[in-house]
């Protein structure tokens, strides 16, 4: 019989919701303990969902870019991702969201530096999950229960 003791244990699958808490005001909360809230532009301390939506990206490339940048200028740089997009209202669509992903790199000569964003831009985009679905689609179904 093989050893089990290393094989990988699948984590469960994080549920995710979110709660009413006011007209047109959410709390999104995961069942790991993590909350965000989430309302119209009209409210302070709120994210909006286009926002997270953009937020997601955000944190998706930057996570998708720190084992390369983490391997050339050590696990203790600095970065910051930029996001923005503005929606069409008409077809309530973000046609169009750029990312710019702010990183220290004068350490490095110019070769250097376009080789590592070379690297950093084809792991984003094998990798960032989040980036990938949206530049791909996705299938979204919605169903309503009802306790009648």
């Amino acid at each position: 019989m093989a050893d089990q003791s290393s094989v990988p244990v699948p984590a469960a699958s994080t549920e995710l919701w979110v709660e009413r808490t006011g007209t047109r005001r959410y709390t999104g909360r995961s069942s790991r303990g993590a909350e965000v809230l989430i309302g119209s532009e009209t409210v302070d301390g709120v994210f909006t969902p286009g926002e997270l939506l953009k937020i997601a990206l955000a944190a998706c490339s930057g996570m998708s870019s720190d084992l390369p940048l983490s391997r050339r200028l050590g696990d203790n740089y600095d970065a910051t991702v930029r996001v923005s997009g503005a929606a069409d209202r008409e077809n309530e669509v973000y046609p169009r969201i750029d990312e710019v992903i702010e990183v220290d790199l004068s350490e490095l000569d110019a070769e250097a530096q376009e080789r590592l964003v070379t690297v950093v831009l084809k792991s984003v985009d094998k990798v960032c999950t989040v980036g990938r679905t949206l530049k791909s689609g996705t299938v979204v179904n919605l169903t309503v229960e009802t306790d009648s």
